[in-house]
């Protein structure tokens, strides 16, 4: 049976890429849209991702696998790592699109989405927030309040997981 839910999936790829390979697996994202629509009703799948030249391939992949690529230009360091922090603009794409979505799945566990959560929550607009490590997420995200709409992802990885293709 198909779901006539019409939720979205908003994605801070940061803290879901890092926190996915702390635990030793690799994401695989195609199989991760499915997986949304399939279990969240995720009609539309917002991925929030700092920009760079170099990685057009990937953007390029994931609109193929069906997210909504939204980018934040990166800063390069002179120490040599590079910040594309998104957080700004989940919030503000969640609050654009709030009438035009059933319930969102949040997919961080950075608490500066707390506010996001609790206005959510506040206007039954919240269905899940998809934790990426159990182990390693914001104290505010574990108030009372919060606490009931947590999923983790920590035991994905075998349906989530990349998984090489082996050839012929």
């Amino acid at each position: 049976m198909i779901s006539q839910e019409n939720n979205y999936a908003f994605i801070d790829s940061q803290n879901l890429n890092l926190n996915i390979k702390l635990q030793g697996w690799i994401l695989d994202f195609k199989k991760f849209r499915i997986y949304l629509k399939e279990k969240y009703a995720v009609q539309k799948a917002y991925i929030f991702i700092g920009y760079m030249e170099s990685n057009k391939d990937l953007y390029y992949f994931l609109k193929r696998a069906g997210y909504i690529c939204i980018f934040k230009p990166t800063l390069e360091y002179n120490d040599g790592h590079t910040k594309g922090n998104c957080d700004a603009e989940l919030v503000l794409q969640t609050m654009i699109e709030i009438e035009k979505f059933d319930e969102a799945i949040i997919v961080s566990g950075d608490g500066d989405f707390y506010c996001l959560i609790k206005h959510l929550i506040s206007k039954q607009k919240l269905k899940n927030v998809l934790v990426p490590n159990n182990q390693k997420y914001s104290a505010l995200l574990r108030s009372q309040e919060t606490r009931s709409y947590l999923q983790f992802m920590n035991s994905l990885e075998k349906t989530l997981g990349y998984r090489k293709e082996k050839s012929p």
